[in-house]
């Protein structure tokens, strides 16, 4: 554990590391490290390898599963989605509102040749995608054997 001693700085030096911070911010980083700021999110993902498959879970409360697209191409699987919202409210008097959001991800797996990409199942429950992705039947476990010996 290392010790950190911090100095008592004057309002002055604060105003100065503020300014800083602000011209040596990369705003137009749209890497993973940058979302909150645009405040939109990647959404989390789940990969469980077990005996015949493996399955992945994203998390992606809010959407329907006709907004999701899956693919696979090169044997790299990729999910994405985009959803676009529009609402324009009139009230009384010359006040309209107007407000559209936009939302899109991508994630992208490569996955393993042991896989049989033909057969993967995916579904959308309480918002949580779910592919179920089947081995290949030369490739699952099998159980150990054992040898007589003679």
């Amino acid at each position: 554990m290392s010790l950190i001693i911090r100095k008592p700085q004057s309002e002055l030096s604060n105003v100065g590391s503020l300014i800083d911070q602000f011209f040596n911010h990369d705003w137009f980083d749209w890497t993973n490290r940058n979302f909150p700021i645009a405040n939109t999110t990647v959404p989390a993902v789940n990969v469980r390898e077990e005996a015949d498959k493996f399955q992945v879970e994203l998390a992606a409360p809010g959407l329907k599963k006709e907004d999701f697209k899956i693919e696979i191409h090169n044997n790299v699987l990729s999910i994405s989605s985009e959803k676009k919202e529009e609402k324009t409210t009139n009230e009384k008097g010359n006040y309209t509102r107007k407000e559209f959001s936009y939302q899109s991800f991508t994630r992208s797996f490569t996955l393993p040749e042991n896989v049989n990409t033909d057969n993967i199942e995916a579904s959308y429950t309480e918002g949580v995608l779910v592919l179920n992705i089947p081995k290949k039947e030369e490739s699952k476990a099998k159980s150990a054997r054992v040898i007589q010996i003679a």
